[in-house]
Parts: C-alpha cells; structure tokens; sequence
C-alpha cells in the first residue's frame, strides 16, 4: 500500500490501498445523441457506426491522438422509435479514457500547476466534442457531451459551500474558523465482493471496508448497504451491469481536510492482477445520513444500525460484527451478468451519471 500523502498525488498518479486494490484516474464522458433537425429516424442507430466514428474522431481531432478500447466506449440505443418523443436522444452512453500518460509532465512538480492543465485538457475535450454532427450511412446525428456531476469535485465543492452558506445543517464538521463543512462520502455501485473477507462471504465486511477507507484518515462512521438501485437502473437489456452484487458505502470522516482529499481522488478502482475495474457513483452526503439512522429509523432498526456504525467510532474495538445491519437481504440469489472480452471476463460497474 502506498504511504503517499493524498494531497500530493499527481492528477494522473495511481494509488495503491488496502486489499489488492488501486485507485486509477481517469476521464469520464457522458453522451447524448440526437437526431439532426435535417433528419429523419426511422430505425435504431447503428451502434458499430457509432463506436467506430467516436473512435476515429478521437484519434484524429487531437494533438495528442486518444485512443479508448471498445470495453471503455458504452452505448444505449433506443430501440422503440415509436414510442421515442422528438426531443429524445437516440442512444446516450459513457466514454472511459484511462489512458492519460501524455498529460503526466515530470519536469513539473507544481500540483497547482499540473491539476490546471488537467483540468484545462479535460474542458477542451468536452468543448471539442460536444455539438458535432456525425454522418452515418446518410443519416445525421448530433453529439452532446458533459462532465458527470459526480466526477466534477470544483463544481460539488463550490455545491456544497453554497448548501453550507445559509444555517445550521445535518451532516458536518466544524472547521478552524467555526464554518459548517462536509465530513461524509457516499458511494454507490461499489462491487461487493472487493471489501468482503476472502473466503469468508461475498459480501462486504465492516471490517474490510473500515481497512480500506482507513487509507484516507480517521473514520468516525461507516456503514455499508445493499444497492439494488443500480442494478434496476441498468434495466434487463444492459449486460454489462452485475445486478444485485452493488453495495452502498457512506464514511463520514472525523477531519474535513481528510473527507476533502478522499472525495478529490476516489474516482476508479482496480483490483490488481486482473482486468477488473469499478466506476461508481462518488458524492458528498448532504441529507445528515448518520443522523437520520437515529432520529427516524424505528426503534429495533435503529439501535442495530447504531450499533454497526458507532463499533468504528474512532477509539472503538475493532472486535465488531462485520456486517451493517442496514441493508444486506440474504434470502434471496443474485442476477450475475458480465461482459466477455476475449479470453477475459470484464466486469466494469458505473453510475448512472
């Protein structure tokens, strides 16, 4: 496991945590596409036209050519045109580049520096994309193209110095000057089985969970819970998503800087040795989750989830079930679905951001 500071990585520095795996950067893309007003739709889009013309434009409209292997470029078509409305896109989907070597300038060591161009190269590559026409086979699309909102930290920090502006708020620390600030993280779509005891259950162990995220500084709570959303969200046609094998993971930090560093770098993850990857959901908690376990969970519940989250209240034993109590459904099996890949089996989970 790396001991390097994270307020010192590079933008495009990996990171090594506990239990075989790896914080990877990477660029995230959302996109839309829509009919051109000149044209009209009359069967689902080409999916191959469309991944090759993204490609292609990829590799060609940039000083430094991008290259994104197919399980990286992700499509939706729309299927039933006929119940389509004239303002709905055609398919929308999810660009990965991983590959961000060109961007990483060793005779600079200026974090400030390096994160500015970072972000310049990642503003130019959404501007360039964004509104171009593609011609497929005579028929016009246009592109639209955005940055998730969870993938943007500048845009959620100054989201949550605006929510913490006006009054008294659930859900937060107290900096040096007294201001409210945020303390808690939530993820979603996090693979269950990479913070469970190997050999032990698939699924997640509180103790794991707290070893991993311990990587990013003292834990005042956790708690980890089952995230069917995700899968539900993918519907039955996305054969990429695992459904059922997601959980949900809220750490709320004991020091604002350590939540601040956390959120800035927990954007992919990769088990080692294998092409496994997981992009997920990552977010700030702005509802007081903590609290509301408390306040407004019956009582039975309540006293069971308080238990799990305060056994890592820092300075707590670490001899303490394992298991959240809050939302882990044993009974019934789960939908496993993959994605093959030559030899190989990709699983690759992401948000729907």
């Amino acid at each position: 496991m790396s001991s390097k500071p994270l307020d010192s990585l590079r933008p495009t520095e990996t990171l090594e945590i506990e239990n075989g795996l790896t914080l990877v950067p990477r660029v995230k893309v959302n996109l839309t596409v829509f009919p051109s007003e000149t044209s009209s739709v009359t069967k689902p889009i080409d999916e191959w036209l469309l991944k090759r013309a993204l490609t292609d434009f990829l590799k060609t409209s940039f000083h430094v050519p991008i290259t994104v292997p197919e399980e990286d470029l992700r499509i939706r078509r729309f299927k039933d045109l006929g119940k389509r409305k004239r303002v709905d896109p055609v398919a929308d989907g999810t660009i990965f580049i991983r590959d961000l070597e060109f961007l990483n300038n060793k005779n600079e060591d200026d974090l400030e520096v390096l994160e500015k161009n970072f972000l310049d190269w990642r503003s130019s590559l959404v501007e360039k994309m964004d509104g171009i026409e593609l011609n497929l086979e005579g028929f016009k699309f246009r592109l639209g193209v955005a940055i998730p909102a969870t993938d943007d930290f500048q845009g959620m920090t100054k989201d949550w110095e605006a929510f913490y502006a006006f009054g008294n708020r659930a859900g937060y620390s107290r900096g040096g000057s007294g201001r409210q600030q945020p303390d808690t993280i939530v993820l979603r779509g996090v693979p269950s089985r990479w913070f469970a005891e190997p050999r032990v259950s698939s699924k997640p162990s509180m103790l794991v969970t707290h070893t991993i995220f311990s990587t990013f500084g003292k834990i005042r709570n956790l708690n980890v819970a089952e995230d069917n959303d995700m899968g539900d969200k993918a519907g039955d046609d996305d054969g990429d998503i695992v459904a059922g094998l997601h959980c949900k993971i809220v750490v709320q930090f004991e020091r604002y800087k350590d939540f601040y560093n956390a959120l800035k770098v927990l954007r992919a993850i990769e088990q080692q040795g294998t092409r496994l990857k997981a992009d997920y959901e990552v977010t700030w908690d702005k509802d007081g989750f903590f609290q509301n376990i408390r306040s407004h969970a019956p009582e039975r519940s309540g006293r069971m989830a308080e238990t799990a989250a305060d056994g890592y209240r820092s300075g707590a034993p670490r001899r303490q079930p394992f298991l959240s109590h809050s939302g882990y459904d044993h009974s019934r099996p789960k939908r496993f679905k993959g994605v093959a890949n030559g030899k190989n089996t990709v699983k690759e989970l992401f948000g729907s951001s």
